[in-house]
C-alpha cells in the first residue's frame, strides 16, 4: 500500500511514436475540452482556469507551445487535457473509445484482474503546469509516456494537516505553503519523485498526490476496483475520485451527529466532541504505525 516508481516497463510503442507530429496526425480535428490557465498552479476549488474546446491536433500544438501567437486569454496560458467520457456525466474516461488509434500504441501492466478496470485517463500538459493536491479512491497508475513529471505525495495518514476540502487539499503551493495560513502542513511528510518518459508510477487508493509538468508531455492514468465488493464505489462516479458509500453515508450520520450536539452548551458540545473523536480512534484507527 505505498507508492513505487516502475522503470523499464514494456509499453507498446508509445513511448517512440507519440510525437506532437503523430499525435496530431492520430486522431486528426476531433474536438476535445480542455483547461486553460493563465497561471502554471491550477486550484480546483477556486476554479483559477477556464474551460475550452479545440481541434484535436490543434490543441496538442498549442500545449507543446511556449509562446502562443493564438491564445484565449494570454501568450503564456497554460493548456492541460483530462480526458473524459462521451457523455462526462455518465461515461467513464476509455482511451480504447475516446482516442482509438492511439490506444492501439499502449500496453497496460497487467497488475490487475481486467473485470477490474475501471477507467484510462488520456492526459496531455503544457510544460510547467501544476495540478492541485488531491486522493483517489482507486488505485491507479500514471504511466509517463513523454516528458518530465514532479509527483509529490501524502500518506492518507497525513489528510489531518492537509487543509482538506473534500478530495482535494486547499495547500495549492506545496513547495513554499502560506504557514500562517495553514500551520499544521509542516507535520506532512512529505515524498516526490521524478518521472521520465516510459516511467510509471504506481499511486495507491487515498494516497495524495501533487503532479508539475517540467515539460510537454504525455500520461495515461489507469484505474481499477482494487475493493472487489460491488457495493463499495459510488455508481456514479465516472472520475473515481467519490468516496466510497460506506464512507460517505458514515460522513453523513457524523455530520447529523454534530448538528444534534448544536443544542447544548459550548463547553458540553466541546466535552462529547471529544469524546466521539476517542470513540472514533478506539474503533477505527489502525494500531501499526507504518
Amino acid at each position: 500500500r505505498k507508492p513505487v516508481v516502475l522503470k523499464g516497463m514494456e509499453l507498446g510503442t508509445c513511448t517512440t511514436k507519440w510525437t506532437v507530429d503523430y499525435l496530431s496526425q492520430a486522431e486528426g480535428s476531433k474536438e476535445v475540452k480542455i483547461h486553460v490557465s493563465v497561471v502554471p498552479q491550477m486550484d480546483f476549488l477556486s476554479k483559477n482556469f477556464v474551460y475550452r474546446t479545440l481541434p484535436f491536433d490543434v490543441f496538442v500544438r498549442r500545449a507543446a507551445e511556449v509562446k502562443h501567437k493564438e491564445y484565449f486569454i494570454s501568450e503564456d496560458e497554460k493548456y492541460y487535457l483530462r480526458s473524459v467520457g462521451e457523455d462526462a456525466r455518465k461515461d467513464i474516461a476509455d482511451i480504447r473509445k475516446q482516442f482509438p488509434v492511439l490506444a492501439e500504441d499502449v500496453q497496460i501492466p497487467e497488475y490487475f484482474e481486467k473485470d477490474q478496470f475501471f477507467s484510462s485517463v488520456f492526459r496531455i500538459s503544457s510544460a510547467g503546469l501544476q495540478l492541485w493536491t488531491h486522493y483517489d479512491v482507486m488505485d491507479n497508475f500514471l504511466i509517463q509516456v513523454t516528458g518530465r513529471k514532479r509527483v509529490v505525495l501524502y500518506s492518507p495518514r497525513d489528510a489531518p494537516y492537509l487543509y482538506l476540502s473534500g478530495t482535494k487539499s486547499e495547500v495549492l503551493d506545496v513547495d513554499d505553503p502560506d504557514l500562517e495560513k495553514y500551520p499544521l502542513f509542516v507535520k506532512a511528510k512529505r515524498y516526490q519523485c521524478f518521472l521520465e518518459a516510459g516511467d510509471v508510477l504506481f499511486i495507491p487508493a487515498l494516497w495524495f498526490h501533487n503532479v508539475i509538468s517540467e515539460e510537454f508531455g504525455v500520461a495515461l492514468n489507469v484505474f481499477w476496483h482494487h475493493i472487489t465488493t460491488d457495493e463499495c464505489y459510488d455508481k456514479s462516479d465516472t472520475y473515481g475520485n467519490k468516496d466510497p458509500t460506506a464512507a460517505s453515508r458514515a460522513i453523513q450520520i457524523l455530520d447529523r451527529a454534530l448538528k444534534t450536539l448544536e443544542a447544548l452548551p459550548e463547553e458540553y458540545r466541546d466535552f462529547y466532541a471529544r469524546r466521539m473523536v476517542l470513540r472514533i480512534q478506539e474503533k477505527a484507527y489502525r494500531n501499526d504505525c507504518g
